[in-house]
């Protein structure tokens, strides 16, 4: 009896440390990337660069929405902010335990706040991540207060820190990029297979097809969604404190340590299968422009009204079964 205490004892001292472990990671990641890790520009007053302005606590009840963006710095000097090079939509909605998701073309010509008319990328240019949310939330009508920002090198580590993605390439892709030396040339063969980091960026940068834009924001989002599946897979759980420090360096949010400890939670429940993944903005609700080079001018209205009608949370019939259905269909 004594040994089985003993042992039982030792059981709890070890799910006590490897939980404080746990913690601790996540608890350091959370704080660490609240600094200015992606863009640190100059502040006026030409102190030192500062942390994100926090936010109200989200009550983990409401609707929450949050912007991607990917950003390539490669070119940028003197703290210059770069254009984001893909920006993503997730809204997430913790009663239904559903996300979606929504690229917004990089061409798409809105108005950003004090700033005029221009593409939508360039409003992190003219503003910061806080002037991308505002433009945002402008167009799309959703209130996006929360961001986060990583590069190529931060995407690349978040994907070699999973152990890499499984992926049905669709189709051979090839591209020479003439900066950099060729570090960034794309060479993807068609097919079913694990891409590791570097693979996995050369799959989302992609943008040589006969859609172009439309084509490379779809790929993100399947990855995107590929990525969210296996981080729920226990394996890579048990990984966790070595992601969050290898990618820690890349990574920048205003998104607070609390907030982010219920949304990983969150994160474990929700359907990862079947998100919503949306284009904005979606085809026919655009005209293309050479008022300022090729944009895309969207009829907003319309825009928003989509995005309404694509958060509805999905009716009872449409939930159920196929045989369920027919089986209650009247003769």
């Amino acid at each position: 009896m004594r040994i089985w205490k003993r042992v039982l004892l030792l059981m709890l001292v070890v799910i006590a440390a490897t939980a404080g472990y746990y913690g601790y990671s996540f608890y350091e990641f959370a704080q660490n990337i609240q600094e200015p890790n992606v863009i640190t520009p100059a502040p006026p007053d030409g102190g030192a660069a500062t942390k994100a302005a926090e936010i109200p606590q989200w009550d983990g009840k409401e609707r929450v929405n949050i912007l991607l963006m990917g950003v390539d710095r490669r070119g940028v000097k003197n703290n210059g902010l770069p254009r984001s090079d893909s920006m993503m939509l997730v809204s997430v909605d913790p009663l239904t335990k559903r996300y979606d998701l929504f690229s917004i073309l990089r061409d798409t010509y809105v108005d950003i706040p004090g700033n005029g008319s221009s593409r939508i990328n360039s409003a992190i240019v003219d503003g910061g991540p806080e002037l991308a949310m505002k433009t945002v939330s402008q167009f799309t009508g959703l209130p996006v207060d929360r961001y986060v920002i990583t590069d190529f090198e931060g995407f690349k580590a978040l994907i070699d820190a999973v152990g890499g993605v499984e992926l049905d390439v669709e189709k051979n892709m090839y591209y020479h990029d003439p900066t950099d030396k060729g570090v960034y040339d794309i060479h993807l063969k068609k097919g079913l297979q694990q891409l590791d980091g570097n693979k996995a960026l050369q799959y989302v940068r992609f943008r040589h097809d006969a859609t172009s834009d439309y084509t490379r924001t779809e790929r993100q989002r399947k990855l995107l969604a590929a990525i969210a599946n296996q981080m729920k897979n226990g394996t890579t759980l048990i990984q966790l404190p070595s992601i969050l420090k290898e990618v820690t360096p890349y990574v920048q949010t205003n998104i607070g340590s609390m907030d982010m400890l219920k949304l990983s939670s969150l994160g474990l429940s929700l359907n990862t299968q079947s998100p919503g993944n949306y284009q904005l903005p979606p085809m026919g609700m655009f005209r293309e422009s050479n008022k300022a080079g090729a944009v895309l001018i969207p009829d907003v209205d319309q825009v928003q009204t989509f995005i309404q009608e694509k958060l509805q949370p999905p009716t009872t019939e449409a939930m159920q079964p196929v045989e369920q259905k027919q089986s209650s269909t009247p003769n």
